[in-house]
């Protein structure tokens, strides 16, 4: 009798999870470029697991926004679409804003404390040069503020939305500047929310989410014109060839 093929029942939770993490980092922090074809084999290579848990982890990802399923053809990166970002940074904005607001009056000392122990942390890993750490311990502070506002609403809303910004948010950081420029505004809402100062700590945390959005949307409309020029170089070229071509007869 043949083997029972394997299903989803048979598949240890822990494989796919594993799977879905590895692959969520490698898109979030673009070492998968917007677009790129995601092959099956490839990717149980390269993570070392089967193709059982690859499949549940692309479905897991493509329900998060960062995957595309297509009919009979392999799943691919989801591409960044400017204009749904900026829509995104509009809410994300209202989102981050509201909840530091909230946050100022109901987190705890002790949460405050964690708070100041990530700043601290994140301020170390930006000095010797780890930007994979120090976007982690950042997203894990705005996910602290958001849960310290004490409405499991807002948070389970904002979880849906923070992993498809997370891929403009990093671009956004890497902007010449942005790095020392936003550890300098977690200080101030830091500093706003051990005041319990809540109107300043949303129109600081308001500022902040909008600045990096302010500076992904910069990234694409240089992005635009740096294609554009591109393409019209490109243009050029083939049109000086043509000039130099010999002129065509009939036989």
């Amino acid at each position: 009798m043949s083997p029972r093929p394997r299903t989803r029942r048979d598949t240890p939770a822990s494989l796919a999870d594993q799977a879905v993490d590895r692959l969520r980092d490698m898109i979030v922090f673009l070492d998968l470029a917007p677009g790129a074809v995601l092959s099956e084999r490839r990717l149980v290579e390269a993570l070392g697991a089967s193709r059982t848990p690859i499949r549940e982890a692309l479905k897991q990802l493509s329900a998060e926004g960062l995957v595309l399923l297509r009919p009979n053809r392999p799943a691919m990166v989801a591409p960044l679409d400017p204009e749904e970002l900026r829509h995104l940074f509009e809410v994300e904005v209202a989102l981050e804003s509201f909840a530091a607001s909230l946050a100022a009056t109901r987190m705890s000392e002790a949460d405050f404390d964690r708070l100041a122990r990530y700043q601290i942390e994140m301020e170390e890993r930006h000095a010797a040069g780890d930007r994979v750490s120090y976007i982690r311990i950042n997203r894990k502070i705005h996910l602290l503020i958001v849960a310290g506002s004490g409405n499991p609403a807002l948070s389970e809303v904002h979880a849906r939305l923070i992993g498809r910004l997370q891929r403009a948010r990093n671009i956004g950081l890497s902007s010449l500047g942005r790095v020392e420029e936003s550890i300098e505004e977690h200080r101030q809402i830091l500093a706003a929310l051990r005041r319990r100062d809540g109107e300043m700590t949303r129109m600081l945390m308001a500022r902040h989410v909008a600045r990096t959005g302010g500076l992904f949307a910069e990234y694409c409309a240089a992005a635009r014109i740096e294609r554009s020029e591109v393409r019209a170089a490109g243009r050029r070229r083939l049109g000086s060839v043509a000039r130099h071509l010999p002129e065509r007869r009939n036989v």
